[in-house]
């Protein structure tokens, strides 16, 4: 069976393109040919699987009360069982939790990232019932510009904050840690990958993963 390698993540795994100008296809996702997740299946090559779970708006743990179903945390047993056997789950989440309306700072986004994944490494979807095999991902931050009144004014101040939580948390897990800072944003709305974003991001997946694995 190939390597199966899981990717839990937002609008930014889902390939939501904030700028059709960008796209290929003039349209609001990137397609097969831009996606990270698509680039990174392509680098590994056929003896890995690559598989999407991107869901614009969703958070680690909090509830959003404007959208439901947005936290990870209540879906993570049926998603990880639905896609078993898992070799590596990538979760690059928290830009989501940064938005004022949840009231959050980087430290409990930091609390929260660690109760998924605790949730995730219990379930029981590991190849040949090995040890969890997770990797954090801290998710680009926001830029300074973002003006998005939805979002808030705090976003992106908390954002830059989250590679520090994160990786203390993957210390204290025993999980593996990438900070995505510096993947390429696109000048609409400073908080999406722009296609190169998303081609730097693949080409930093294709040299750590197999690694880890």
């Amino acid at each position: 069976m190939k390597k199966h390698i899981l990717c839990l993540g937002d609008s930014n795994t889902h390939g939501y393109c904030a700028d059709p100008t960008d796209c290929a296809d003039g349209g609001i996702r990137f397609n097969e040919d831009e996606r990270w997740t698509c680039l990174l299946q392509k680098a590994l090559g056929p003896d890995y699987l690559v598989t999407e779970e991107g869901l614009s708006g969703r958070t680690t743990v909090f509830v959003d009360p404007l959208h439901e179903s947005m936290d990870a945390l209540s879906v993570a047993y049926p998603l990880l069982k639905s896609h078993e056997v898992i070799d590596l789950l990538i979760i690059m989440l928290g830009t989501n939790d940064t938005k004022d309306r949840l009231g959050m700072n980087a430290a409990c986004i930091g609390l929260g990232m660690e109760r998924l994944v605790r949730k995730c490494m219990s379930v029981d979807c590991w190849a040949d019932n090995s040890k969890p095999n997770v990797l954090i991902v801290a998710p680009p931050p926001i830029g300074d510009e973002l003006n998005d009144p939805a979002m808030g004014v705090t976003c992106a101040a908390k954002s830059r904050e989250l590679a520090k939580y994160y990786a203390e948390k993957a210390e204290l897990l025993g999980c593996h840690f990438m900070d995505a800072a510096g993947c390429e944003f696109n000048p609409v709305d400073h908080m999406h990958l722009t296609s190169k974003g998303h081609a730097q991001l693949a080409e930093r997946f294709a040299k750590l993963v197999p690694t880890l694995l």
